[in-house]
C-alpha cells in the first residue's frame, strides 16, 4: 500500500508535466572554486512552476504525497514564486560565504520546524514563511534585540501584547514556541490581508511597521512610481529583510546545487504538549519526563524563572518520546508537591518586596498563598514562600542565569577591565554611558539590555572601560563636571542627525535611541527630537 501511495503522486506529476515541463536545477553549478553559481543566474526562470488546468475532481482524484524529510515538505508549499532580483544575489552570497551558519541555524531549528510548518499549511500560507524565524532570530528562542524584540519571531512588547503574548516576572509569551508562532502567523495573516494580498509588502510590514510601509506606498504614488516592494524607498534593514527571506527560500530549494548542508529533519513532530494542571518546578519537571532541564527550557523559553507561571500557562512542552511516561509521572504527584515551600519567620523591618528579592518570587505570588492584602506584614507571623528545588546554576537557562553569562563575557580587549555599577535614582543608560565614556548601545549589550530599557533602583550593571592609566598629555582639558539638561530640539531645514549630533557634541546613535526613529531613517523639518545635552560642552 505504501508504494501505491508513492506512484499516484508520481503518475499525477507526470500527467502534469505533459502541460508544461519546468526546467530542472542542475546538481552542481560551480562558478568559482570557492562557491557555486546560483542556478538561476545560468538558467533564468529556474523557479517556475509548471502550469496547467486541472479540475478540483482530477485533483482529489490522486493522494496527498508524503515526505519523509521535512525540507521536502516545505519545498513543495513554495508559493512565492522565483522571484529575480540582485538584491536576492547579495543575500545569497553571504550565505554561501558562511557554510556553517546554515548548518547551525537548521539544527537549532529542528526542535521548531514541524509545528511552525504544521500551523503554515493548515493556514493555507506560503511555506517559505517557515525560514522567517532565520531572518529574525537565527532560530534563537532567546534572542533579544537592540529595539526590545523578543524570541524567535521578533515580537516588540506591544505588539505581543496586541496579539495576546503575555509578558510578566515568571513567562514571557514572546518567547513561547506554541504562543509566539500562532501570535506571527496571525500578524502575517493580517497584513497579508490589509496588504491587499502583497506577500512581500505584508512582510516589510512585519519588520519596519505598516505605518511605515503605507507612507512610502503613498509617496510613490505621488511621485507616479510602482508601488511594488522592490520600488519603495524603506529602510536599510527593511530593503534586505525581504531579499534575505528569498535568498534563504532558493538555497533551501536548491542545497544541491549550492553545495550547502541542511541537517536532516523528519517529518514528523517533534514535542508533544502536556498539561501540567497547574504550577511546577522546572527541575522537578525535568525529572519526572526524565529528561535535561537546558533541552526542557529550549522547548520552553517563556519561562523567565525556575518555576511555570502559577497564573498559567499550565502546559509544557516535551519531546513526543518523552510525553506519555512525563503525563503518567505527573499524575502520581499531587499538585501541592509540584512546587516546594519553605516556612519563614518575617522579621522586624523586613518588607514583602525584600522577601520576594531574597526568594526569587514576586509580591504578588507572596500575597496569593498567605492572604495577604496590600504590603502590610507583621514581625513574627510565620510565611509560606515557594522555593526552587535546585540550585540557580541548575536554571541555567532562566532569564538571571542567562543575564550573568552575558555580564560575564569579556569586552573590549585584553585591556578591559570590568565595573560593576549599581543604579541609583535618577540615572538611565545614558547618563551612566556618558558617565563612564562608552556607548549607549554598547552598554545595553554588555547588560543583555535594548537602549531604551528602563533601570531599576539598585539594579547591577557591568561597564567595560580601558585600564591603560591617562598620561598627563592625555588627561582631559575640561574637568568640569557635566551639567545633562534634556532638550525638545525642532528639527529645522536642512539638518541631519549626524549634523544635530555635532551642534551638540553627541553621537547619531545616541540620537537614535532617545527618539523613535531607525537608523538611515528620515527627519523632517518640524520634527521633535529629545536630546539630552552636557551643556558645560556644547558648542
Amino acid at each position: 500500500m505504501p508504494r501505491i501511495r508513492l506512484i499516484l503522486p508520481a503518475l499525477f506529476l507526470l500527467t502534469l508535466a505533459a502541460c508544461s515541463t519546468p526546467t530542472l536545477p542542475p546538481k552542481v553549478i560551480t562558478a568559482t572554486p570557492e562557491r557555486p553559481q546560483s542556478p538561476e543566474r545560468v538558467y533564468p526562470g529556474l523557479e517556475r512552476l509548471a502550469e496547467c488546468e486541472v479540475s478540483g475532481e482530477q485533483l482529489s482524484a490522486f493522494p496527498e504525497p508524503e515526505f519523509d524529510d521535512l525540507w521536502n515538505r516545505l519545498r513543495a508549499g513554495y508559493s512565492l514564486g522565483g522571484i529575480q532580483h540582485p538584491r536576492i544575489d547579495k543575500h545569497l552570497d553571504w550565505y554561501l560565504k558562511h557554510p556553517s551558519y546554515m548548518a547551525r541555524v537548521s539544527e537549532r531549528g529542528s526542535r521548531y520546524l514541524f509545528y511552525i510548518l504544521e500551523q503554515i499549511e493548515a493556514r493555507g500560507m506560503p511555506m517559505e514563511l517557515a525560514l522567517l524565524p532565520i531572518v529574525e532570530s537565527a532560530f534563537d528562542p532567546f534572542a533579544y534585540s537592540h529595539g526590545r524584540a523578543s524570541g524567535m519571531w521578533q515580537f516588540i512588547p506591544g505588539t505581543g501584547r496586541q496579539y495576546g503574548l503575555k509578558q510578566n516576572w515568571w513567562y514571557d509569551g514572546r518567547r513561547d514556541v506554541v504562543a509566539s508562532t500562532n501570535a506571527a502567523l496571525d500578524y502575517l495573516s493580517d497584513l497579508h490581508r490589509r496588504m491587499g494580498g502583497d506577500w512581500l509588502l505584508a512582510l516589510a510590514s512585519y519588520n519596519t511597521g505598516e505605518g511605515n510601509v503605507r507612507k512610502a506606498i503613498r509617496k510613490n504614488k505621488r511621485q507616479g512610481l510602482p508601488t511594488d516592494f522592490w520600488s519603495l524607498r524603506l529602510p536599510r534593514e527593511t530593503r534586505a529583510y525581504v531579499p534575505q527571506l528569498l535568498a534563504l527560500s532558493r538555497l533551501v530549494m536548491y542545497p544541491e546545487s549550492y553545495q550547502v548542508q541542511l541537517s536532516e529533519v523528519p517529518n514528523k513532530p517533534y514535542f508533544d504538549v502536556v498539561d501540567t494542571g497547574g504550577q511546577i518546578d522546572l527541575a522537578q519537571a525535568a525529572d519526572l519526563a526524565e529528561m535535561d532541564i537546558n533541552d526542557l527550557y529550549k522547548l520552553n523559553p517563556g519561562f523567565n524563572r525556575w518555576a511555570t507561571d502559577p497564573k498559567g500557562p499550565h502546559r509544557l512542552l516535551v519531546p513526543v518520546a518523552k510525553a506519555e511516561g512525563f503525563r503518567r509521572n505527573l499524575q502520581q504527584l499531587p499538585l501541592s508537591a509540584r512546587v516546594s515551600w519553605e516556612r519563614y519567620k518575617i522579621k522586624s523591618g523586613d518588607s514583602l518586596i525584600a522577601i520576594a528579592k531574597r526568594f526569587d518570587t514576586t509580591p504578588a505570588v507572596l500575597r496569593e498563598h498567605n492572604n495577604i492584602r496590600g504590603n502590610n506584614i507583621r514581625a513574627g507571623k510565620m510565611m509560606l514562600i515557594p522555593k526552587a528545588s535546585a540550585s540557580a546554576k541548575h536554571y541555567a537557562y532562566s532569564e538571571d542565569e542567562r543575564l550573568k553569562r552575558t555580564q560575564s563575557k569579556r569586552r573590549g580587549g585584553e585591556s578591559a577591565r570590568k565595573i560593576q555599577y549599581t543604579v541609583k535614582s535618577g540615572d538611565s543608560l545614558w547618563t551612566i554611558a556618558r558617565a563612564h565614556g562608552v556607548n549607549v548601545s554598547q552598554l545595553a549589550k554588555w547588560n543583555g539590555m535594548a537602549p531604551k530599557d528602563t533601570l531599576r533602583v539598585k539594579q547591577k550593571l557591568v561597564i567595560w572601560k580601558a585600564s591603560a592609566p591617562l598620561t598627563q598629555a592625555k588627561m582631559p582639558r575640561n574637568t568640569t563636571k557635566p551639567v545633562v539638561r534634556k532638550l525638545a530640539y525642532k528639527v529645522r531645514k536642512g539638518d541631519s542627525l549626524a549634523r544635530i549630533a555635532g551642534k551638540f557634541n553627541l553621537s547619531v546613535n545616541e540620537i537614535l535611541a532617545w527618539n523613535p526613529i531607525k537608523k538611515n531613517g528620515y527627519i523632517h523639518p518640524g520634527q521633535s527630537l529629545t536630546l539630552f545635552v552636557d551643556v558645560t560642552r556644547t558648542n
